[in-house]
């Protein structure tokens, strides 16, 4: 197990590569399509830290909506040898374990991940919070209402979700957000490990998804670094009548968007393209690397 630590946040914002060891993400990368796995996650991995990332999250089961839930036991058998393959090979990397399931965090940290990516917020897995508190691991706290009731499939376009209703949008997720985090400081979460997702896509109509985007600053305020992970989603796809592969510019547009308004971290699957976009954003939000 590594010390687990946070980078300084305020001076940059930090590239989030997506590895996605799945066979059904949305965006058509799952790696489990590959002949041999861990040697394409691995090659995937270090094409993205030459790209620029700071992070590798590594995931095991699709979040798209509609996707098929996927036991403890395949979950582990995914993304483990993943982990262990990118240790293995000497770069210098923060991982973040894409998962709500607490054994699977907990054998992933053991193997050599920094971070948890919850994208339940703690909700999923009663274990999860103190989990991250013994082995001291920064946890992304993510905002979701996904109900499979609510998602409409697509072909072309993917699933996006209707008929999502909130009392006030912004108001409601920063409130369940915080309930997030009350959950993680009652199990010995240092406040200092807790970044916060909005969750962009998750439980939330097109319409509010841009909306959400654009008041990123509101969710920024309660203090905690900030993670936007945007990349490639439907809201982007139906706003542009794109499909997944076809997103670059739209995500683009709403990462850069996404900095000025506060965020520390952008998710991605395009690295090379954003780390541009970002450093671009940040020399005109973030003049001569100043905190913010």
């Amino acid at each position: 197990m590594r010390q687990q630590t946070l980078p300084e946040f305020g001076k940059k914002t930090y590239i989030m590569g997506i590895l996605n060891v799945t066979p059904d993400s949305f965006s058509g990368d799952g790696l489990l399509s590959q002949p041999d796995t861990v040697r394409a996650a691995l090659e995937q991995a270090q094409r993205f830290i030459e790209a620029g990332a700071d992070i590798l999250d590594i995931g095991g089961e699709s979040t798209r909506p509609g996707a098929e839930a996927v036991n403890e036991a395949e979950e582990l058998a995914r993304v483990i040898p993943v982990i262990e393959a990118i240790r293995s090979s000497g770069v210098e990397v923060l991982l973040s374990i894409d998962t709500y399931k607490a054994p699977v965090a907990a054998a992933a940290l053991e193997k050599g991940a920094d971070w948890i990516n919850d994208v339940w917020g703690l909700r999923a897995d009663p274990l999860m919070a103190a989990t991250a508190a013994r082995y001291q691991a920064p946890i992304i706290l993510m905002h979701n209402r996904s109900k499979p009731a609510n998602a409409q499939l697509q072909q072309r376009l993917g699933g996006r979700y209707i008929g999502i209703e909130y009392a006030n949008l912004l108001q409601d997720i920063c409130a369940e957000l915080l309930e997030s985090v009350t959950l993680a400081r009652a199990a010995g979460v240092d406040d200092r490990r807790i970044i916060l997702d909005p969750g962009i896509g998750f439980g939330k109509t097109v319409e509010q998804n841009l909306e959400l985007v654009n008041r990123l600053g509101e969710i920024k305020a309660l203090g905690y670094p900030l993670l936007l992970g945007a990349s490639r989603k439907s809201f982007i796809g139906y706003t542009l009548d794109l499909s997944p592969v076809e997103r670059v510019e739209g995500t683009a547009a709403v990462c850069a968007i996404g900095i000025a308004r506060g965020a520390d971290i952008i998710r991605v699957h395009d690295v090379e393209v954003m780390a541009r976009v970002a450093r671009m954003t940040d020399a005109l939000v973030r003049p001569r690397g100043s905190p913010s």
